[in-house]
Protein backbone atom coordinates (compact mmCIF):
# COMPACT_ATOMS: atom_id res chain seq x y z
CA UNK A 1 0.00 0.00 0.00
CA UNK A 2 1.44 3.19 -0.78
CA UNK A 3 0.63 6.45 1.23
CA UNK A 4 0.51 9.72 -0.50
CA UNK A 5 -0.06 13.17 1.83
CA UNK A 6 -2.30 15.43 -0.09
CA UNK A 7 -2.47 19.54 0.71
CA UNK A 8 -4.84 22.12 -0.17
CA UNK A 9 -2.92 24.29 -2.17
CA UNK A 10 0.26 24.65 -4.29
CA UNK A 11 2.50 26.66 -1.88
CA UNK A 12 5.34 25.10 0.17
CA UNK A 13 3.70 25.52 3.23
CA UNK A 14 0.38 24.27 2.69
CA UNK A 15 -1.22 22.60 5.35
CA UNK A 16 -2.08 18.68 4.87
CA UNK A 17 -5.63 18.18 3.97
CA UNK A 18 -6.63 14.38 3.11
CA UNK A 19 -4.10 11.96 2.30
CA UNK A 20 -4.71 8.89 -1.06
CA UNK A 21 -4.01 5.39 -0.28
CA UNK A 22 -2.88 3.40 -3.41
CA UNK A 23 -4.05 -0.39 -2.66
CA UNK A 24 -2.59 -2.93 -4.55
CA UNK A 25 -3.80 -6.41 -5.54
CA UNK A 26 -3.98 -8.33 -2.16
CA UNK A 27 -3.98 -5.17 -0.17
CA UNK A 28 -6.68 -4.27 2.24
CA UNK A 29 -7.23 -1.34 4.83
CA UNK A 30 -9.58 -0.84 7.82
CA UNK A 31 -10.61 2.73 8.20
CA UNK A 32 -12.18 3.41 11.77
CA UNK A 33 -13.43 6.68 10.72
CA UNK A 34 -15.78 6.01 7.38
CA UNK A 35 -17.09 9.08 7.72
CA UNK A 36 -13.74 10.80 6.66
CA UNK A 37 -13.48 9.01 3.14
CA UNK A 38 -13.80 11.51 0.83
CA UNK A 39 -13.91 9.57 -2.78
CA UNK A 40 -13.21 5.63 -3.62
CA UNK A 41 -11.73 4.30 -7.23
CA UNK A 42 -13.07 0.93 -7.66
CA UNK A 43 -15.63 -1.33 -7.47
CA UNK A 44 -18.82 -1.38 -5.09
CA UNK A 45 -17.63 -5.03 -3.76
CA UNK A 46 -14.38 -3.77 -2.84
CA UNK A 47 -16.11 -2.26 0.39
CA UNK A 48 -17.64 -4.02 3.34
CA UNK A 49 -18.69 -1.98 6.49
CA UNK A 50 -19.24 -4.28 9.65
CA UNK A 51 -19.99 -3.00 13.15
CA UNK A 52 -17.31 -3.12 15.73
CA UNK A 53 -16.97 -5.15 18.41
CA UNK A 54 -18.31 -4.67 22.28
CA UNK A 55 -14.71 -2.67 23.05
CA UNK A 56 -15.22 -0.60 20.38
CA UNK A 57 -18.61 0.90 21.22
CA UNK A 58 -17.54 1.71 24.42
CA UNK A 59 -14.54 3.30 22.99
CA UNK A 60 -16.28 5.75 21.03
CA UNK A 61 -19.57 6.77 19.01
CA UNK A 62 -18.93 5.66 15.30
CA UNK A 63 -19.75 2.11 15.72
CA UNK A 64 -19.03 1.34 12.23
CA UNK A 65 -15.70 0.66 10.17
CA UNK A 66 -14.71 0.17 6.55
CA UNK A 67 -12.82 -2.47 5.28
CA UNK A 68 -11.75 -1.49 1.48
CA UNK A 69 -9.58 -3.76 -1.09
CA UNK A 70 -7.62 -3.53 -3.30
CA UNK A 71 -6.72 -2.94 -6.37
CA UNK A 72 -8.38 0.24 -5.37
CA UNK A 73 -7.66 4.03 -4.53
CA UNK A 74 -8.78 5.75 -1.48
CA UNK A 75 -9.11 9.39 -0.73
CA UNK A 76 -9.39 10.27 3.15
CA UNK A 77 -10.40 13.62 4.36
CA UNK A 78 -8.19 14.98 7.43
CA UNK A 79 -10.16 17.66 10.00
CA UNK A 80 -8.91 21.46 9.60
CA UNK A 81 -5.53 21.51 11.48
CA UNK A 82 -5.12 17.75 11.95
CA UNK A 83 -2.21 15.94 10.06
CA UNK A 84 -1.65 12.04 9.64
CA UNK A 85 1.40 10.38 11.06
CA UNK A 86 1.83 6.88 10.07
CA UNK A 87 3.63 4.41 11.95
CA UNK A 88 5.03 0.97 10.66
CA UNK A 89 4.78 -2.13 12.75
CA UNK A 90 7.02 -5.15 13.01
CA UNK A 91 5.40 -7.71 15.23
CA UNK A 92 4.07 -6.97 18.95
CA UNK A 93 4.57 -3.32 19.71
CA UNK A 94 4.72 -2.14 23.35
CA UNK A 95 2.42 1.02 22.87
CA UNK A 96 -1.03 1.92 24.31
CA UNK A 97 -2.75 4.46 21.70
CA UNK A 98 -6.05 6.65 22.74
CA UNK A 99 -8.31 4.73 19.78
CA UNK A 100 -9.94 8.28 19.24
CA UNK A 101 -6.48 9.06 17.08
CA UNK A 102 -6.52 6.26 15.05
CA UNK A 103 -7.41 6.73 11.54
CA UNK A 104 -6.84 3.11 9.82
CA UNK A 105 -5.17 -0.01 9.84
CA UNK A 106 -3.67 -2.36 7.53
CA UNK A 107 -5.15 -5.49 7.42
CA UNK A 108 -2.50 -7.53 8.91
CA UNK A 109 -2.67 -5.19 11.85
CA UNK A 110 -4.45 -6.67 14.78
CA UNK A 111 -5.61 -4.53 17.72
CA UNK A 112 -6.34 -5.42 21.32
CA UNK A 113 -7.92 -3.67 23.89
CA UNK A 114 -6.45 -2.98 27.37
CA UNK A 115 -8.48 -1.78 30.43
CA UNK A 116 -7.25 1.09 32.32
CA UNK A 117 -7.03 1.61 36.20
CA UNK A 118 -10.27 2.66 37.26
CA UNK A 119 -9.33 6.17 38.88
CA UNK A 120 -8.15 6.82 35.08
CA UNK A 121 -11.42 5.67 33.78
CA UNK A 122 -13.21 8.19 35.67
CA UNK A 123 -10.75 11.36 34.64
CA UNK A 124 -10.70 10.32 30.31
CA UNK A 125 -13.80 8.99 30.68
CA UNK A 126 -12.03 5.93 28.69
CA UNK A 127 -12.43 2.74 29.34
CA UNK A 128 -9.91 0.93 26.94
CA UNK A 129 -6.69 2.30 25.05
CA UNK A 130 -5.12 -0.13 22.10
CA UNK A 131 -2.77 -1.98 21.73
CA UNK A 132 -1.62 -3.48 18.34
CA UNK A 133 0.62 -6.43 16.95
CA UNK A 134 1.73 -7.59 13.36
CA UNK A 135 3.14 -6.07 10.62
CA UNK A 136 1.72 -3.66 8.55
CA UNK A 137 0.60 0.08 9.01
CA UNK A 138 -1.36 2.43 11.12
CA UNK A 139 -2.27 6.19 10.56
CA UNK A 140 -3.00 8.38 13.30
CA UNK A 141 -4.23 11.57 13.16
CA UNK A 142 -3.65 14.28 14.93
CA UNK A 143 -3.90 18.33 16.21
CA UNK A 144 -0.68 19.90 14.98
CA UNK A 145 2.26 17.96 14.33
CA UNK A 146 2.94 14.45 16.55
CA UNK A 147 6.29 14.58 19.00
CA UNK A 148 7.93 11.79 20.21
CA UNK A 149 9.28 12.45 24.06
CA UNK A 150 11.74 10.25 25.79
CA UNK A 151 10.84 9.50 29.24
CA UNK A 152 13.31 9.33 32.45
CA UNK A 153 12.80 6.40 34.79
CA UNK A 154 13.72 8.78 37.62
CA UNK A 155 12.67 11.94 36.93
CA UNK A 156 8.91 12.42 35.97
CA UNK A 157 7.25 14.34 33.08
CA UNK A 158 4.29 15.94 33.14
CA UNK A 159 2.56 15.92 30.01
CA UNK A 160 -1.16 17.59 29.45
CA UNK A 161 -3.39 15.09 29.24
CA UNK A 162 -5.09 16.89 26.37
CA UNK A 163 -1.30 16.77 24.70
CA UNK A 164 -1.04 12.56 25.05
CA UNK A 165 -2.03 10.29 22.02
CA UNK A 166 0.20 7.19 23.02
CA UNK A 167 2.63 5.52 25.47
CA UNK A 168 4.48 2.75 26.59
CA UNK A 169 2.71 -0.11 28.77
CA UNK A 170 5.23 -0.70 31.11
CA UNK A 171 5.59 2.59 32.43
CA UNK A 172 4.46 4.57 35.48
CA UNK A 173 0.98 6.76 35.04
CA UNK A 174 -1.07 8.43 37.33
CA UNK A 175 -2.95 11.89 36.84
CA UNK A 176 -1.28 14.78 38.65
CA UNK A 177 -1.06 18.68 38.95
CA UNK A 178 2.44 20.17 39.69
CA UNK A 179 3.80 23.71 40.60
CA UNK A 180 2.80 25.63 43.40
CA UNK A 181 -0.87 26.45 44.21
CA UNK A 182 -1.76 29.18 41.67
CA UNK A 183 -0.23 26.52 38.65
CA UNK A 184 -2.09 23.65 39.55
CA UNK A 185 -5.47 25.64 40.32
CA UNK A 186 -5.32 26.92 36.54
CA UNK A 187 -3.90 24.08 34.90
CA UNK A 188 -5.33 21.06 33.11
CA UNK A 189 -4.76 17.50 34.45
CA UNK A 190 -1.55 16.12 33.53
CA UNK A 191 -0.24 12.61 33.27
CA UNK A 192 3.01 12.14 35.57
CA UNK A 193 4.76 9.71 33.82
CA UNK A 194 8.37 7.55 35.04
CA UNK A 195 9.95 4.66 33.20
CA UNK A 196 11.33 3.87 29.93
CA UNK A 197 10.73 4.45 26.17
CA UNK A 198 9.59 7.59 24.46
CA UNK A 199 5.32 9.04 24.25
CA UNK A 200 3.46 10.39 21.33
CA UNK A 201 2.43 13.70 21.34
CA UNK A 202 -0.20 16.19 19.50
CA UNK A 203 1.44 19.82 19.85
CA UNK A 204 -1.44 21.76 18.15
CA UNK A 205 -5.24 21.59 19.96
CA UNK A 206 -6.70 24.91 19.72
CA UNK A 207 -6.77 27.34 22.63
CA UNK A 208 -9.56 29.60 22.66
CA UNK A 209 -8.42 31.54 25.20
CA UNK A 210 -4.68 32.22 23.74
CA UNK A 211 -5.80 33.10 20.37
CA UNK A 212 -8.50 35.75 21.90
CA UNK A 213 -6.01 37.33 23.57
CA UNK A 214 -3.31 37.45 20.72
CA UNK A 215 -6.31 38.82 18.45
CA UNK A 216 -7.56 41.70 20.77
CA UNK A 217 -6.65 45.03 20.11
CA UNK A 218 -4.33 46.97 22.41
CA UNK A 219 -6.12 49.49 24.83
CA UNK A 220 -3.70 52.32 23.18
CA UNK A 221 -5.20 51.25 19.55
CA UNK A 222 -8.61 51.02 20.46
CA UNK A 223 -8.14 54.73 22.63
CA UNK A 224 -6.73 56.57 19.34
CA UNK A 225 -9.34 54.98 17.33
CA UNK A 226 -12.42 56.58 19.43
CA UNK A 227 -10.25 59.99 19.79
CA UNK A 228 -8.59 60.94 16.48
CA UNK A 229 -10.55 61.92 13.45
CA UNK A 230 -10.90 58.82 11.02
CA UNK A 231 -9.31 56.75 13.74
CA UNK A 232 -10.47 54.28 12.71
CA UNK A 233 -9.36 54.08 9.22
CA UNK A 234 -5.53 54.75 10.49
CA UNK A 235 -5.47 52.61 13.39
CA UNK A 236 -7.26 49.06 11.83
Amino acid sequence: MEIIPRTGGAAANSQQSAVELKLQKGDAVHVLHPQQIVAFQGTPRQREDKFMNVQGIYRKKKLIKSRLSGPSNLLLGLPTGYTLHCLELDGDHDMLFDFRHLLFHTEDVKMKSVLQKFKNMVATKDIMRMRFHGQGAIGIISCGPVIELELDPVTPSFIDSRALIAFPSRVGIDLSVYGNHLASQHMSYQWKMTGVGKVLLQVGWPDASLEQFIGQDSLVKRLLREIIPFGGVWFK
